[in-house]
Formats: C-alpha cells, structure tokens, sequence
C-alpha cells in the first residue's frame, strides 16, 4: 500500500516548493527522465475514470506481458492518488481518449530504438505522448514500458493534491545510462524472509532499480574461531546456506537452519512477484573462500588450516560444488548467477582460476547462464580468468583495478566500497556509513563531481573511465550483514537501504552531470521523502492511518487476550499501558505481538527477525507497573512508572570480527496485533498506541 496518509497537510506546501526542473511543467522525480519537449495542447488531467488499455497486437507477449504491468500500474495509480476505483486493464488495437473517458494507452512497438550511455541498444527505454485525453507509453518491450509507468505514477505522486493532477503535453524520451543498476543483500549472515525482499524489490522497482543480488551463503567471520591452534569453533561459529532442498535430497545437511532457508516454492514466487516489478534476483552461492557452511556439512573438503576455505584439489570438492548447483540451478530465473569467489588464497592461484573458469563452463552448459565474480587478484603467470566472466569490483587494491580489466576485454560490474558498501548497524571504525554518503554521491568524485557507476575513485581520475565505455556494465550497491542476526531487524535494514537506495537510482539511471536534465542535491532532498511515502505495492515503513490525532488505537480495559485491526506500526510511536502479571506466571506470556516483533513478558524481551532483545526488567507481582515504550528508527527505550530520568534502551551486543564486542541501540516496529496473548495471566489496560516519540 501506499504511505501518503501521513503526508496529509504538508504534501501540498513540499510540491509547491520543488524548484522547477528542465523537464518545463513536470516535477522534479527519482530517477530524472532523459527529455521532455512540450507540445502546444492542452495538459492530460488524471482522473478517476481514466482506462488503462493495452495494445491487442503484442499487450499479452512476454513474461511478465504489457498487460501484467499495467495492472499493477493501474492498482499503483490507486494507491498514489487515493482514488477509490479505476477500472480494469483492457486490451484494444488502438486508443484515443476523450473528455469524458481519458486514456492511458500501453503499446509494444520493436521499430523504436533506444540506447545506452554507451551506445549498446536497450529495451528498458521508452516513450511517453502527451494529448490532451490520451497518454500513450511506448516501448520496444514489456519492461520499458513498465518503467515508463513508474514516471507516470511518480509523477502523480508528488503532484497529488487528491483533487487534480495533470501530465503536461509534450513527448518524454528515456533509457537508462546503464542495464545494470542493482543493490546486494548479505542474505548469508542474516536470516531474510521471501515477504520481507519482495517488498524490497517493490520498493527499489519504484525507482527504476532492476537487480536484487541476494548473496545467499556466508559465515560470521571470526579468526580465533576458524585459525586458532588446535580450535575446532569453527565448527559451531555461524555460517548458513539459505536455499533447502527437497526432502530426500543429497544435500539436506547442507542446510544447518532449515527454518532459515528458503523453499524452492517460496523462491520461485519472489523471483515471480519480483519480476511483476522489474526486478530480476541474481543469487549467489560463495566458493571456494566464505564456505564454511560447507565445510561444516563435509569437513573433508577443507582447506589445510583454513575452514572457511575448500581444497581444490581434493578429489571431491569441484564434484559436490557442482552437485549443489545441479540442485538449485533450475530454481534460478535469471539470465546469470554470481559464484562468489572473493578473497581465496593467492598462492593458489592457478587451482583458483581453474575453478572459475570451470564452473562458468559448466554452469554455461547446464543451464545456459553466464557467471559472475567478485573481483579478486589472483596472481597466475599461466592462466587467466575467462573474459566470459563479469567481473564485480569491489576494493582497490584487492582486486585488478577495473579500468585495466575494461582495456583487457572484461567486462565489469562497479560495487566500489568506497562509494557503495554498506554494513548492517556498524562498522568497524565506522568504515561505513549507515546509507550511502550524500557528500560521496554528489560531490566526491574528482574534481567535487558527483559519482556514477564510471566513478571507481575518488582521488585518482586514471582509475575512472568514461560513461560510454562499453565494458561497463552498471553498478551494484551492497548491504553487508557481518555481525550476524542480532544486530539488525530486518526493519532496519530497510531503513538504511530505503533513502540510499534513491540516490543510488538517480545515478545510475541517469548518470551525474551527464543529462541536464539530472536532479540537484537540493531537489532529490524536497521530493525523496514524497516518494519515499508515496511507494505503492509495500508498507515498509509501517504506515498506520491514526483513528485520532496522533492516536492510533486506545484500549483502556481490553478483554485478553485481544486482537486489533493494526499488525504493526513503524517508528517513531510511543506505546503506553499499565501491567500486572499474575503470581501464577509472573513470567510468562505475551504482552504485545504483531507482524514484525513481540514484546515477551519475561525480562520485557522484544523478539524480532528470530532474535531476542531483553530489558532485564521483571515487572513486580501484585501491583500495576505503567510502561511507556518509546521508538524511532535509531533506538527503542522504556520509561516505567513516569521516571524519565531512567530511560532503559533496548541493546544488541555484536561481536566485531573477533576484535572487540560493540553495544547498538534496536529500533522495534509497534507489535500492535495482539495484546495479552500466548498464555499471559494478569491484567493490562489503559493501553495507548500514538504516533510520534
């Protein structure tokens, strides 16, 4: 659903101030569209009798069709608007609106050609005419046509008044400066569920990113764990694999936490409802560095003194990889998968490079798709990596630098971590930051440019390359989860995936100082909190209309256990209620639960994503304790019995790398579904749920 109800009463005040863009009458959005030229009629006014037709002649080919699109195009023009009803997706040879019934027409037309910044020809582009009663969306396939839905629909959003809203005439031109524009999820060291990332691929679709690189294997790293003398912690130190295999399988050990992994039922649906938006699921199993998890279901492919590490040589190692890809091959929709293969041993470079290129072989002649790596220098005399390979670049100096594996016929993939990591609540030495810098992204490129995905250094200009070379193929940003389950909800992932994630589409969607038309800092800055709440499809952000005010429900005496119309409520809220447990089970129970955390009786525990946080708190028998929980996105604590000069903040402690232990702050959705549930004897009443802290 959308979120714009909270926008209510200074959405209007934000739109009248965007400053007006090169784009003449349409606003400021994310990502910019290449060009508009004005025509000289009269403006399309979005009203809710527009029909939304298809072209008959190729609206139903493909999969996902024109016609699949544009019906979540229409449910979206829904949602951003607040109309109660459009009518449903028609097909017709032809369309021309009228006063009366304004159209949106959807055609398929394979004789437009639009192109790349490198000249390569793309079928992500479209065009959008503008009359008065008709706007029609061209492309050569179903998938430009669906992001040129999103700059309709966005533009409907920020110019949303819920009275009029007008598309100027005139014909837009646009295509993306590059066909890989996609964001990483360390989905190996933190446990994910297929509903949490459809919503991701929902919300990153809004702004024209078309990837979702799920790195599906991994292990916590932790040296004295994996290399201490005579130490077999390894064994017990966190590593998972997420896809599970059917029962019977071979491959059943492989996965430790079959309640953290994903059926091949659950993952062909994401990969369905994501492709619905645009976006495709490149998944990645890691070898032969990060396998732990492997080494730990077959101890015999371990690498000498290096349990994250398989023996290449070992007999059996290149045969059960290949096994495992035998599995989950034919799960996997997409065109290419990663293979990982970051971070292995130097001195084995030759049984490395063999690996690699044996496994993009293979893999090719399997299923026909290609591979992908992260970058790793590995230093043979004799053999090289397989130009059939992207390279994912990732570190300077780890892996070769990338404008010399452009010049030597690789192509090349920018996921720069100076530019582009992220890591999930810290950093060590806060090498991070928790979104993609706004000072890097618009300014911190040579010379004070902003970055795009040619951008590989922000010093040395020798290491960057032009927007038109042909070997590049775009840019990945990357989400890493290295301090494990406990560190994060996946809540808070979103928080720092969602604004990174619109500025990282403004730029590689339309480059930076490379269209006139792009967004200044200070216009992505007015209209990205618009778009942010506006995104239709998911409710990330947890948006619940209140009943009054900033009150979203009151129960003061409720019948336990109770079950509310609202699931869940997302930062900043303040919930407030009054508990007595009784002598029976002082410690037993649920006070509050809902979609996304439940606040346990016992110690006042909040459980979220499988991982318990506790207060340390026992609430006393016999007598009421009143408990206001305070949230925003950066912490939650606990005000009892009104002593605000004793706020208890819920913690999470994470183990950095074996170093040192680091202290974070946890940010809880409102469990706000059930009250008194699971057992809880006692009594809770003047339960209060607000918004705002």
């Amino acid at each position: 659903m959308g979120n714009i109800s909270r926008l209510t009463g200074w959405l209007i005040l934000i739109v009248a101030i965007l400053p007006a863009s090169s784009s003449s009458a349409f606003l400021p959005q994310i990502p910019t569209f290449a060009a508009f030229t004005p025509g000289k009629g009269a403006a399309f006014p979005l009203s809710p009798n527009v029909r939304v037709l298809v072209d008959a002649h190729n609206g139903l080919i493909g999969s996902p069709t024109a016609f699949d699109f544009a019906e979540t195009f229409r449910q979206d023009l829904i949602s951003v608007t607040a109309y109660t009803h459009i009518p449903p997706v028609q097909v017709a040879p032809h369309a021309e609106g009228t006063k009366s019934n304004p159209v949106i027409f959807i055609t398929i037309n394979p004789k437009l050609n639009f192109t790349l910044f490198n000249g390569k020809t793309t079928n992500e582009g479209y065009q959008i005419d503008i009359v008065q009663h008709t706007v029609t969306i061209s492309a050569t396939a179903p998938i430009g046509a669906w992001w040129g839905t999103r700059t309709l629909v966005q533009q409907a959003a920020v110019a949303n008044d819920s009275k009029q809203i007008t598309f100027p005439s005139g014909r837009i031109v646009d295509s993306p400066g590059w066909e890989v524009r996609g964001f990483m999820l360390d989905a190996g060291r933190h446990w994910f569920d297929t509903s949490f990332l459809s919503e991701l691929c929902t919300y990153a679709s809004f702004f024209k990113i078309n990837e979702l690189h799920l790195h599906a294997s991994d292990n916590l790293w932790n040296p004295a764990f994996l290399y201490g003398d005579g130490n077999e912690g390894w064994k017990n130190l966190y590593a998972a694999f997420r896809f599970r295999p059917p029962g019977g399988s071979a491959l059943s050990s492989l996965v430790p936490r079959k309640n953290e992994s994903w059926t091949q039922t659950d993952f062909l649906a994401l990969q369905t409802n994501c492709a619905r938006r645009g976006v495709t699921i490149v998944p990645e199993i890691d070898t032969p560095g990060h396998s732990l998890v492997i080494n730990q279901w077959k101890p015999q492919l371990m690498e000498n003194g290096q349990p994250d590490h398989l023996n290449l040589s070992f007999p059996e190692t290149i045969p059960t990889i290949r096994s495992i890809w035998d599995e989950f091959l034919p799960w996997f929709q997409s065109s290419e998968v990663s293979i990982g293969a970051d971070e292995y041993d130097a001195s084995l470079a030759n049984d490395y490079i063999s690996f690699v290129n044996g496994m993009s072989d293979y893999i090719q002649a399997k299923s026909g798709k290609s591979i992908r790596i992260w970058g790793t220098n590995e230093p043979s005399r004799m053999l090289s990596v397989s130009k059939n390979i992207t390279i994912q670049h990732w570190n300077f100096p780890g892996d070769d630098i990338p404008v010399r594996l452009m010049e030597s016929g690789y192509e090349v993939i920018n996921s720069e971590q100076t530019f582009l990591y992220l890591d999930g609540k810290t950093s060590e030495g806060g090498q991070f930051p928790q979104e993609l810098s706004q000072d890097l992204i618009w300014n911190g490129a040579p010379g004070g440019k902003g970055w795009a995905p040619n951008i590989f250094s922000a010093s040395d200009p020798s290491n960057n390359t032009n927007v038109a070379n042909p070997k590049l193929r775009g840019s990945i940003m990357a989400l890493w989860n290295d301090w494990g389950n406990n560190a994060t909800t996946k809540l808070e992932i979103y928080y720092q995936l969602s604004r990174s994630l619109a500025v990282f589409a403004e730029k590689t969607w339309a480059g930076s100082e490379v269209r006139e038309t792009g967004l200044t800092r200070d216009q992505f800055d007015a209209v990205y909190p618009i778009l942010n709440a506006a995104a239709p499809g998911q409710n990330l952000n947890r948006v619940v209309a209140p009943t009054q005010g900033n009150i979203i429900y009151s129960f003061p005496a409720p019948h336990l256990p109770s079950t509310t119309s609202v699931s869940s409520v997302g930062p900043p809220y303040t919930l407030t209620f009054s508990v007595t447990p009784s002598s029976h089970s002082p410690d037993e129970g649920v006070l509050f639960a809902g979609l996304d955390s439940t606040l346990h009786v016992s110690n006042l525990t909040f459980e979220a994503t499988g991982q318990l946080y506790s207060l340390g708190y026992t609430l006393p028998q016999h007598k009421y304790t009143t408990i206001a929980i305070h949230a925003t996105r950066e912490y939650t604590y606990a005000i009892i019995d009104g002593n605000t000069e004793d706020r208890r903040y819920w913690t999470t402690l994470m183990d950095i790398w074996g170093d040192f232990m680091a202290l974070g702050n946890m940010s809880f959705a409102a469990p706000a579904q059930k009250i008194g549930a699971n057992g809880f004897m006692g009594d809770i009443k003047d339960v209060v749920l607000r918004l705002g802290d």
